[in-house]
């Protein structure tokens, strides 16, 4: 609090102790005078000492209430000042109801009362109006409220969306906090990390018992909901837990080994139809994990069949030879009880498990199956053209479907550009601009016609030149293309085959994400298997001959090779039960972190591709890398395979690096644009909500763009490089490079080596030292991490020495969205808001009032949100200390299924759940202006985002934009035909023909 608080706090009249309604009653307040309460004579507050007062003498000497005068004469912020006032009002006006309830007590009426008081009699009806003293209260009865709920937990959330639980406005939830603060009650916000997304935080605000310091805020497991949150049916009204799955009887299992043909189906489960147990439910075909014997489960995709032998209900197909015990072609569950699998399965109510009555006993139980994905999951993967294929193509090709995307951004800024409510542009013109940016740093360009993601299942009859594909035309030339993306060696192009039989009758003709292929054309996928691995399809070489995808044969280096044969190993057991790898005689590391090799594999290959590397060493790469990803799961020798593919030189030769004179430094690392865009960069911590780079500002940076975003750097930036060790030592590196070392218990020590922060009062640069300041200390700063595009303002600082076309392609592209992003937020600055009618809202009333209604609805989650979020960090945080060796895979699963579970315990809903939808009357109100432009910026944010767009972009007219005309004539270059040009734009095939013949 500030000085003026604290001077606040010893006067009455601006609250510095709770003022009980009984208090008030009988008049035993302090400072008061004679059988009235202090301030209650003929001029109330004639002392002109209580905050009021103050501000009002403040006023009469010319003083405005403007955020530098408020913060410069009473120490607060502008929101601090204004709950101060509202509370010194609502305490005058409280001393007011005191006395004209004893003068009525006494026998006066109204009339009189005001006489005395100096008042209107109609003030005085509203002063004894109940429900006028009630609202009054709510601060005070707030502040009770979470006194006692403080008191009984320490600490309680008091963020965002809990004043809707108190039923008070946020105004009222801010005076509460302060009277509570005035008390020696403490407020203090931060924000910790979110369960399923590290790099997004969760902010919250806490009040704590006086005791209790900031830091203890950060101990998630002691911060309690401010009322319990519960489901009052056990979680059904919003979806049933995961439960831990039912296991498979192993006689009930067959499998079908490498020699009987499961070669052919590898990672294929085969389901007897019928059993109750085992249904798929109305789905053909799904990704699922079954478990078995209750140590050992299945993963696979799983299909129905209709040839099993007697007494099988279950056929796994695998490429392992018959000298692998059943048991042990199946994996071993997990320890941990919320992932048995080590794999996210779908909520139950999306059909990740299922019960059902056993015919038999009436008796309801779980399901064997636990889908991981379903028929119609692989509709939803993003139909964009990532950067791994297309820069393996030709470079005319992507520069056609990167001029695509970029008409189809400018388009879409046209269109939002065209809207006439300013708050509704706002928001669009922030959710472009972050598009924009997102699409500078993925580097993905427009998809093809025809271009979908589908699940891979097997027909060992199928050709190896067709595939069945009943979302393309029977005679159509398909192109597969599976990631990671090796090159155009690794792209078969097959003949759509609609009527093969078995496929046809597995799949049926209606399949909306599946397709039908061989194992032969899988094994070329990169090595792709049946267990749920997808490819993206792209319609090619058509009559017209318009898409040509370039496809190359083979690679030689990589007919036959089979990671798993060639760097496999044999396993023991040690006498404590620990695993041991060899191979050739020789112990070898097992694989950690599988997605950290891969990724730097992965941009080697790319940066050979567009070196124009030959096919020897395109092979060696490559055979390293389908070492690399199955290393950890089948415990294969990467070390060795990287030493027999030389992959030491081949960094050399295609991932130099020079310092600033030329030199060679070292090889390895992301060396061209596609590589590098992605890559992590650490850079100094960031805190509050970035600015908008603009002229005449104090934040503006001549050195950047305008329109780009400025970040404020944290505060505290720099700290000592100090540790200290398991046994106690600390350890302080000094600016010359040595260190300093000394017990942490040892009292003259630290107090002689304890650093000590210095401030240059001119540059503001900070330096640490010893207590005498002689010896100066190594600094470091706190980091967080971004992406090299994220962070630069000219892609080109990306491009490789060599300067591929393919990279300055692609280095044009990304400073084209990193432009839009800039330009759009530029705008957004410049954006007006309008201000309310009045009119409109009496004209919208009930409109307003559903709007309201829904908002609160949906606004109410928030606080169940952070509860669910603290939930999940702990659990996942327990997880993490008693299992040190967790990928981050298994982090990333553990905080989903945490999340997950969490929300249903405090009955947190989903967002498709709490998601406003708009009427067509409350949308005409909206754009009447009858609600404020803060209750509209709410509404938006809560609204579901496809209807909102379909109501606010404007209508088709008769002429289209330059930047639609522009994207037709994009999307005909990129070979589209009339029709899906058409239904892309929502006009007639004649109107596009018009326009691309150039007639208007």
């Amino acid at each position: 609090m500030s000085s003026i608080s604290d001077e606040i706090k010893s006067n009455l009249g601006c609250g510095s102790e709770p003022v009980d309604a009984e208090v008030l009653e009988h008049y035993g307040m302090p400072r008061r005078s004679g059988r009235y309460p202090w301030g209650s004579g003929e001029n109330p507050y004639q002392h002109g000492d209580d905050f009021l007062s103050r501000v009002e003498s403040l006023k009469k000497d010319g003083w405005e209430e403007t955020p530098d005068n408020i913060r410069n004469t009473f120490g607060m912020t502008t929101t601090q000042y204004r709950t101060e006032k509202s509370l010194c009002k609502d305490e005058r006006r409280m001393l007011d109801v005191s006395r004209a309830k004893s003068l009525k007590e006494d026998g006066l009426g109204a009339t009189e009362i005001g006489r005395q008081m100096g008042i209107s009699e109609s003030t005085v009806r509203s002063l004894l109006n109940a429900d006028s003293e009630s609202r009054m209260k709510q601060a005070r009865n707030a502040a009770d409220f979470m006194r006692e709920q403080v008191d009984k937990k320490g600490m309680v959330d008091v963020g965002k969306g809990v004043e809707r639980e108190l039923h008070i406005s946020e105004e009222k939830m801010n005076q509460a906090l302060t009277i509570l603060e005035r008390e020696g009650y403490h407020v203090y916000n931060g924000r910790f990390p979110q369960a399923t997304n590290p790099n997004q935080m969760t902010t919250q605000k806490v009040l704590t018992k006086p005791d209790i310091p900031h830091s203890e805020i950060y101990d998630l497991d002691k911060v309690k909901p401010l009322t319990d949150y519960f489901s009052t049916d056990g979680g059904e009204t919003f979806h049933r837990k995961f439960t831990y799955p039912e296991s498979l009887d192993s006689k009930r299992l067959m499998i079908r080994y490498n020699e009987d043909g499961g070669i052919e189906k590898d990672g294929v489960i085969e389901l007897r139809r019928g059993c109750q147990d085992l249904s798929l439910g109305d789905s053909k075909y799904a990704q699922v994990r079954i478990m078995v014997d209750g140590k050992k489960y299945l993963k696979g995709m799983a299909v129905y069949s209709d040839d099993m032998p007697d007494g099988v209900d279950v056929i796994f197909n695998t490429n392992k030879t018959k000298d692998v015990p059943k048991m042990e072609v199946l994996k071993d569950i997990k320890s941990d009880p919320d992932n048995p699998f080590g794999s996210l399965i779908k909520d139950a109510d999306q059909g990740g498990q299922y019960w059902y009555k056993d015919a038999k006993t009436g008796e309801e139980k779980l399901g064997l199956i636990n889908k991981r994905a379903d028929q119609g999951d692989w509709t939803e993967w993003k139909n964009a053209l990532p950067s791994q294929f297309l820069g393996k193509q030709s470079v005319a090709m992507a520069k056609k479907q990167l001029d695509l995307a970029k008409a189809d951004k400018a388009a879409e800024y046209d269109e939002i550009m065209s809207l006439t409510n300013p708050v509704i542009k706002k928001h669009y013109l922030q959710k472009f601009a972050e598009g924009c940016d997102s699409a500078a740093v993925n580097l993905q360009a427009a998809a093809l016609p025809g271009q979908r993601y589908h699940v891979i299942i097997p027909f060992p009859t199928m050709k190896d030149t067709e595939v069945y594909a009943p979302n393309y035309e029977t005679g159509t030339k398909l192109a597969l293309i599976r990631y990671p993306h090796g090159g155009t060696f690794e792209i078969p192009i097959l003949t759509v085959n609609n009527n093969h039989k078995e496929a046809k009758k597995l799949l049926g003709g209606d399949v909306q994400d599946a397709i039908g292929i061989n194992s032969k054309v899988a094994e070329r996928l990169s090595g792709a298997d049946f267990d749920g691995d997808t490819v993206m399809c792209i319609p090619t070489h058509d009559a017209g001959g318009k898409v040509k995808i370039t496809s190359t044969k083979p690679l030689k280096g990589l007919e036959g090779f089979d990671p798993k044969v060639a760097y496999g190993g044999e396993c023991k057991v040690d006498s404590k039960g620990e695993k041991h790898y060899y191979r050739n005689g020789r112990e070898y590391r097992i694989m950690k972190n599988t997605q950290t090799e891969m990724g730097k594999i992965s941009n080697l290959i790319t940066d050979m591709n567009l070196a124009g590397a030959g096919e020897d060493q395109l092979a060696a790469a490559v055979r390293h890398s389908m070492v690399v990803i199955d290393a950890e799961k089948h415990k294969l020798d990467y070390k060795q395979s990287e030493l027999d593919n030389n992959i030491s030189a081949l960094r050399k030769e295609y991932q130099p690096k020079y310092d600033e004179d030329g030199n060679f430094v070292r090889a390895g690392g992301a060396a061209t644009i596609l590589s590098r865009s992605k890559g992590e960069t650490s850079v100094p911590k960031r805190q509050g909500t970035p600015k908008i780079n603009q002229k005449g500002k104090d934040w503006y940076d001549p050195s950047r763009p305008e329109g780009a975003l400025v970040y404020k750097i944290t505060e505290d930036l720099y700290y000592p490089k100090r540790s200290t060790s398991k046994t106690g030592i600390v350890s302080i590196k000094t600016a010359s490079g040595e260190t300093i070392k000394y017990k942490k218990d040892d009292p003259v020590a630290a107090e002689k080596y304890t650093p000590v922060k210095h401030i240059d009062p001119v540059t503001k640069e900070v330096t640490y030292t010893d207590k005498t300041g002689t010896i100066e200390y190594a600094r470091d700063y706190k980091k967080q991490q971004s992406t090299k595009m994220a962070e630069t303002d000219d892609a080109n600082t990306l491009v490789s020495k060599a300067r591929h076309p393919m990279e300055l392609l692609y280095a044009d592209y990304a400073n084209s969205m990193k432009a839009m992003a800039n330009q759009a937020r530029l705008d957004y600055a410049n954006i007006e808001n309008i201000a309310m009618s009045k009119e409109a809202k009496k004209k919208y009333a009930s409109e307003v009032k559903s709007l309201e209604e829904k908002l609160n609805t949906a606004e109410l989650n928030a606080p169940r949100e952070r509860a669910a979020q603290r939930k999940a960090s702990v659990i996942v945080g327990e997880k993490k200390a008693n299992n040190k060796d967790l990928k981050v895979s298994d982090i990333k699963k553990a905080s989903q299924q945490a999340i997950v579970a969490s929300r249903v315990d405090v009955g947190a809903s989903s967002r498709r759940d709490r998601e406003i939808n708009i009427t067509d009357k409350e949308w005409e109100a909206i754009q009447a202006g009858a609600i404020t432009n803060n209750m509209l910026v709410r509404i938006l944010n809560n609204a579901n985002a496809d209807k909102l767009r379909e109501r606010a972009m404007p209508k088709q007219t008769s002429e289209l934009s330059s930047a639609k005309v522009s994207r037709i004539k994009a999307l005909a270059a990129s070979n589209y035909t009339l029709q899906e040009i058409a239904n892309k734009l929502g006009v007639s095939t004649s109107t596009v023909s018009k326009y691309l013949k150039g007639v208007k």
